[in-house]
């Protein structure tokens, strides 16, 4: 018994002086008023509004939370911003006009689109040097890097071509045909499946990422709606793989899709034009950026529904998250 006292008492009092838990940051790019606003997860409001370089698109975090780094499109640089003060610390080379990019785990490499020259742009961010350019397809812009590390990917909007990139060696190794004008990328948590949305073609292409075969392509019927008012941009997927979302652009809804069966669980209503999202990392809340309505909408995972909307810049199209 008084071992168990004892046990009972540390619990106690480790529960009594341990700090609260850190609530989650929401970076938002605002492509219009050339601002960030920062929105905190735990009280759903917005904490500061942070000036950024012209057209701010693109932003992703550091895998250790230090780091917020947003492609300024037209002033063709990566700006890189220290999470704890939202001050500018510095601007990287990207190459001309950066639209998207991914990261590798260790935090070092960015893999940047530049619409402007149909090329990627490989940046080792300590240095502030470019590894390597890779041509691509017309307008290149999504990018997506496997889990393992092995593979780059991506998406041309006027080649209509998904391009498969050896992220060693940074060769070409296949390029397929997807829907017109696709604009992201997304590799599922397994690295078993790519999913490409294509705005303009309507749909999202599941690709097969070890053979490069279709496996899956996706339409959407919105009720009430007309095929062209359906435009398929953002993607987020759940850590389980089991939820794929998917953001329908001017249809003001965001699609949450069985990624096992492909069936669409529900269409959830919206901000107007609603761009890119990031959950939280609880994955408690999935955060929208809706371009022509300069709101967010805050959409509760476990019910799938819209439970907010915050005021935000304007044109607000890029979403990112604290790391785990």
């Amino acid at each position: 018994m008084t071992t168990l006292r004892n046990a009972l008492r540390l619990a106690l009092l480790a529960a009594l002086f341990a700090g609260p838990a850190e609530a989650a940051r929401i970076y938002i790019t605002n492509e219009k008023s050339n601002d960030i606003t920062v929105i905190d997860s735990d009280s759903l409001a917005v904490l500061q509004t942070v000036k950024a370089g012209r057209r701010p698109r693109g932003v992703r975090v550091s895998p250790d939370g230090k780091l917020l780094y947003v492609c300024a499109s037209d002033e063709d640089g990566i700006q890189v911003f220290d999470t704890a003060t939202m001050k500018l610390l510095r601007t990287l080379d990207s190459g001309p006009d950066p639209e998207q990019f991914a990261m590798n785990a260790a935090g070092d490499l960015l893999y940047i689109a530049n619409e402007d020259n149909a090329q990627v742009t490989v940046l080792d961010v300590v240095k502030n040097q470019i590894v390597a350019n890779v041509p691509v397809g017309v307008e290149p812009e999504g990018m997506a890097l496997s889990p393992d590390g092995a593979v780059l990917v991506n998406t041309s909007e006027t080649t209509n071509m998904a391009h498969f990139i050896d992220a060693k060696t940074f060769k070409r190794i296949d390029n397929v045909l997807v829907d017109k004008r696709p604009r992201y990328a997304l590799f599922t948590p397994d690295g078993g499946k790519l999913w490409v949305s294509s705005e303009v073609g309507g749909t999202v292409s599941v690709i097969d990422a070890r053979t490069r075969q279709l496996v899956k392509k996706l339409r959407f019927d919105v009720p009430g709606l007309t095929a062209e008012e359906v435009q398929p941009v953002g993607l987020r997927a759940t850590r389980d793989g089991k939820t794929v979302f998917v953001a329908l652009g001017p249809a003001n809804r965001v699609a949450a899709v069985d990624a096992e069966t492909f069936e669409i669980r529900k269409y959830i209503l919206v901000g107007q034009r609603v761009w890119h999202m990031a959950l939280t990392p609880d994955e408690k809340y999935l955060f929208t950026a809706n371009g022509n309505s300069n709101d967010v909408t805050v959409i509760d995972v476990a019910s799938l529904k819209a439970i907010k909307s915050l005021p935000v810049g304007q044109a607000p199209l890029g979403v990112a998250s604290s790391p785990n």
